[in-house]
């Protein structure tokens, strides 16, 4: 039996419409909730209704009302951050435009109505139906140019969500230490307030020059100035960790857990630390996933160039004299003029653009990894030099000072200024060591969200019972 030409061509032009990306199993953001989970421990959920905010909002006001620490931060932040909550749409918006190219272009129906101006008077109708054939050629590859898009919406998505992740951390970070180095302020502050009391009787009594009274008021002046400053910039991050938390009115009395993380053992090394930053960054698989896209773009492009409409479609024409006539239309439209020259050399010039914004990507991921494991190191060796040396040492003085006052050897103003030193020495301990944190976790963004990938992420803190 022959099977007619006609058949083998529709069978042919079935299978490549059936071939491509279909729409996908899994829910859009699944492969962002999946991303985020591995990266972080942490959970991102697409709120796609109002009871599913409504169970989010319950979580978020469980876990404010315990002290807040990294991870229970990180939790509300995913669950709450109004931005990341819009950003998540951008992958509905890319999903139902997959879904929007593996459709087919409605047929456009023609209707037309001639009067004749003398016999016979009987009216000239034309109706016809046509199918624009080159959108139906197109479908399976413009069906893979849009899940190019898809699967770039959902890694950028993602990475948005791990950067909201690290900006988190670091705000944390350093309210812990503003927390800890206040209580040195004030230290400092009772220190030369105690001071400036006791210069204020001796200078009444005659026993101390204004020069010396000045001095050490101007010494407790700057204290006042420095532990307001600290308090102030204690509030600025206060506010900015409640905007990344979305939270305002009763929600913003949350309550901080008290103290920074100690040191961890040894260095992060740097061996393989580029690799693996190329390896999971979010934003370069999206650039990546982006470039894929603009090829086959061009692949399209290069394919249709000269052909700019193809339409098929039947005609029938009911004639004055009650007859019929009905056939098949094809509009082509030739290539004259316009052979898509344009629209190769611009689709050329995106794809090598999209070329040098990866390169240039990939170069800065390995250069910022470099840059920020050097840091870390020296702020570890810091941190390490305070608590080991400057710290101690400075204890010690205190110490040996105020034995030697109660000796009669040393003043007042002796066991004063060593308590400041000592008091001082605290803080930038505290300060270097809260450095350490905020740039580990910068170190962890650069990465791609996990210094140690081979490891199971741990499951964050962020249970209500």
């Amino acid at each position: 039996m022959t099977i007619p030409r006609r058949t083998i061509t529709l069978a042919v032009l079935a299978s490549g419409l059936l071939s491509g990306p279909a729409w996908p199993k899994d829910p859009p953001l699944h492969a962002v909730e999946k991303a985020v989970t591995d990266r972080t421990g942490f959970a991102v959920r697409w709120q796609q209704n109002a009871q599913a905010r409504e169970e989010a909002l319950t979580q978020v006001r469980a876990l404010l009302k315990k002290p807040l620490n990294v991870d229970r931060a990180v939790q509300v932040a995913l669950l709450n951050n109004r931005d990341l909550l819009a950003t998540l749409e951008d992958v509905g918006v890319s999903a139902a435009d997959l879904r929007e190219a593996g459709l087919w272009k409605n047929p456009s129906i023609n209707l037309s109505l001639r009067f004749p101006d003398r016999p016979p008077s009987a009216t000239d109708a034309e109706e016809g139906v046509a199918f624009d054939l080159l959108d139906l050629l197109m479908i399976p590859l413009r069906k893979r140019v849009a899940a190019d898009h898809l699967v770039a919406a959902q890694l950028r998505v993602a990475d948005e969500a791990l950067r909201l992740v690290a900006e988190v951390k670091a705000e944390i970070y350093w309210l812990q230490g503003d927390a800890a180095m206040l209580a040195h302020r004030k230290t400092i502050v009772d220190v030369n307030a105690t001071a400036v009391d006791l210069a204020q009787r001796q200078h009444e009594a005659g026993n101390i020059t204004d020069l010396a009274l000045n001095q050490q008021q101007a010494t407790y002046n700057a204290a006042r100035l420095a532990l307001a400053a600290a308090e102030n910039e204690q509030r600025e991050h206060r506010e900015k960790l409640n905007r990344l938390l979305s939270l305002w009115g009763p929600d913003t009395a949350w309550k901080l857990t008290e103290g920074l993380p100690a040191l961890p053992e040894g260095n992060v090394p740097l061996r393989g630390l580029e690799s693996l930053a190329v390896a999971q960054r979010l934003d370069l698989a999206a650039a990546r996933a982006e470039l894929e896209s603009v090829v086959r773009a061009l692949g399209l492009t290069k394919s249709y160039r000269y052909i700019g409409a193809l339409e098929f479609g039947v005609d029938t024409e009911h004639n004055p004299d009650h007859s019929n006539v009905t056939g098949p239309t094809l509009r082509l439209e030739l290539p004259l003029f316009n052979q898509g020259q344009a629209r190769v050399a611009k689709s050329e010039a995106e794809l090598r653009q999209a070329e040098r914004k990866l390169e240039g990507l990939a170069i800065d991921i390995r250069s910022n990894v470099r840059a920020l494991h050097d840091k870390l190191a020296a702020l570890r060796e810091t941190v390490q030099f305070y608590q080991k040396e400057i710290v101690p040492t400075q204890q010690a003085v205190a110490t040996g000072t105020l034995l030697r006052y109660n000796g009669m050897l040393l003043g007042n103003y002796d066991v004063f200024a060593t308590r400041a030193e000592a008091a001082d020495a605290e803080q930038k301990s505290i300060e270097a060591l809260r450095d350490y944190w905020i740039t580990r976790t910068e170190l962890e963004r650069v990465v791609g969200g996990n210094l140690h990938p081979q490891r199971p992420a741990k499951t964050a803190d962020y249970k209500t019972n």
